[in-house]
C-alpha cells in the first residue's frame, strides 16, 4: 500500500508541476484531484477491512407474563401492578427487536455481531424475542444463564453466529463484600469466542442500581477487574470487553478507579481498559439515560489494551476500534410533554406508554484487515 501511494504521490506532482507550466491553473486543480481520489482508491483497494459492531441494550424489564417460582416478578403479571398482558408483552417484544436488529446499522447493512443486554426475565423471553421476524432475519442467537437476582433479571448475550463463534459461558457471582449473604444480585456473564478470528472475551455486567450506595457498584468494579485480571494472564491474546449498564457514569469510581477503564489511551497501564464513553458525556453532553433533567451515561463498553494498540496507528493487523457511539433513532424519545427529548420508556408513572426503554444503546465499531 505504501508503494502505491508513494508513487502515486510522485505521478501526482511530476504532473502538476508540468500542468501549472503548460496549462491554465482551474484545469491543473481538476486533474490533481482526479489524481488523489485515483490513488486513495488503489490505496483503499490494497487494504480491505471488516468490521463488527459490538452493542450494548438495557432492554428495561422484558418480562414475560408468567410468575418464575422463587422470583419477585409480581408486577408483570397480568393481574399485577402493570397489568402486564400478552399484547403488551407482544408490543414489547416487536419494539426490541427492532432496535436490536437495527443496531450497528449506522455502517453496516448486517447490523451487529455482539449484543450484550440487561433485564431480561428468562430463556422464555429470549426464546419470544429470537422468534420475532426481524430477529430472525439477522440469525441471531442467544447466551443466558439463570442468575440469582431476586427480580428475576439478568443479563444475556446475543450474537450472529456466523460473525463469533462462541467457545465458552459463564456466570461469575457478585459478591457483597461487606458480608451480606441475604441478598443476591445479578452475576457478571462471561462469553468466549472467536470474532474475526481472534480470541475474544466479552463480560456483560448489570450493577447494584442507585438506590444503593457507591460502594456496592464499587465491588462490582473491583470483582470485574479481577476477573478480567485472571482471565489475561490465563491468556494474554485475549481481547477483552466489559459492557453493561453499570449504573455509574464513566468518571464514577466504580469505573475509573476499582476497574480502571480510563479517559485516554495514554493512561493505561497494565490490565485497564479504554472508556471512550468519558468525553462523550463529560465534553459533549451526550448520555443514555436521563434523570432529573440530567445526563447520565450509565450504559458503556470499555476496551482492553488489545483493541486500542493499532487504534492511532491505523495498521488493524487486530482487532482494533475505529468509531462508537450512543444509538439514536427518533421513534426511541419522547416527543411532547414534561419528558420531551428523554428516552420513551415502556411505563412511566404507570401508565403504559408502548415505548422501548429508559436507556438508550452503545455501539462500538472494531475493524481487522481481511
Amino acid at each position: 500500500m505504501h508503494c502505491v501511494i508513494i508513487v502515486g504521490c510522485y505521478v501526482l506532482i511530476s504532473l502538476m508541476c508540468k500542468m501549472y507550466r503548460q496549462m491554465k491553473l482551474r484545469t491543473a486543480y481538476f486533474f490533481a484531484l482526479f489524481a488523489v481520489l485515483f490513488v486513495l482508491q488503489a490505496g483503499a483497494q490494497d487494504r480491505k477491512l471488516q468490521m463488527h459492531a459490538v452493542a450494548f441494550y438495557n432492554l428495561e424489564n422484558l418480562f414475560d407474563t408468567c410468575h418464575d417460582a422463587g422470583k419477585n416478578d409480581w408486577e408483570f403479571l397480568p393481574d399485577g401492578t402493570y397489568h402486564w398482558t400478552k399484547i403488551k408483552y407482544e408490543h414489547k417484544l416487536a419494539n426490541m427487536s427492532r432496535v436490536i436488529s437495527e443496531l450497528g446499522t449506522d455502517k453496516l447493512t448486517y447490523g451487529a455481531s455482539i449484543i450484550g443486554v440487561s433485564e431480561v426475565e428468562n430463556s422464555k423471553a429470549l426464546d419470544d424475542l429470537m422468534a420475532q421476524p426481524k430477529m430472525q432475519k439477522r440469525g441471531y442467537r442467544y447466551i443466558h444463564l439463570e442468575g440469582p437476582d431476586k427480580r428475576g433479571v439478568d443479563c444475556a448475550l446475543i450474537y450472529n453466529p456466523r460473525a463469533f463463534k462462541v467457545s465458552k459461558a459463564f456466570n461469575k457471582d457478585y459478591v457483597y463484600e461487606n458480608g451480606d449473604t441475604v441478598r443476591r444480585t445479578r452475576p457478571f456473564l462471561c462469553v468466549q469466542g472467536k470474532l474475526a478470528g481472534d480470541n475474544v472475551t466479552v463480560i456483560v455486567c448489570h450493577w447494584p442500581s442507585r438506590a444503593a450506595e457507591g460502594i456496592f457498584r464499587e465491588y462490582g468494579g473491583r470483582q470485574v477487574r479481577a476477573l478480567t485480571d485472571s482471565i489475561s494472564k490465563a491468556d494474554p491474546s485475549q481481547h477483552i470487553i466489559v459492557m453493561g449498564d453499570m449504573n455509574d457514569d464513566p468518571d464514577n469510581a466504580s469505573m475509573a478507579q476499582c476497574l480502571g477503564a480510563k479517559r485516554k489511551i495514554k493512561e493505561m497501564e497494565k490490565g485497564d481498559f479504554y472508556n471512550p464513553w468519558w468525553d462523550i458525556l463529560r465534553k459533549k453532553g451526550q448520555g443514555t439515560l436521563s434523570y432529573q433533567g440530567a445526563w447520565n451515561l450509565f450504559d458503556q463498553i470499555v476496551l482492553g489494551r488489545t483493541l486500542v494498540e493499532e487504534y492511532k496507528a491505523n495498521t488493524y493487523s487486530a482487532l482494533t476500534l475505529h468509531s462508537y457511539h450512543i444509538f439514536k433513532r427518533d421513534y426511541l424519545f419522547n416527543t411532547e410533554g414534561t419528558y420531551k427529548g428523554t428516552p420513551k420508556r415502556t411505563h412511566s408513572r404507570g401508565v403504559w406508554l408502548d415505548g422501548y426503554s429508559d436507556h438508550l444503546p452503545v455501539v462500538v465499531y472494531l475493524v481487522k484487515t481481511r
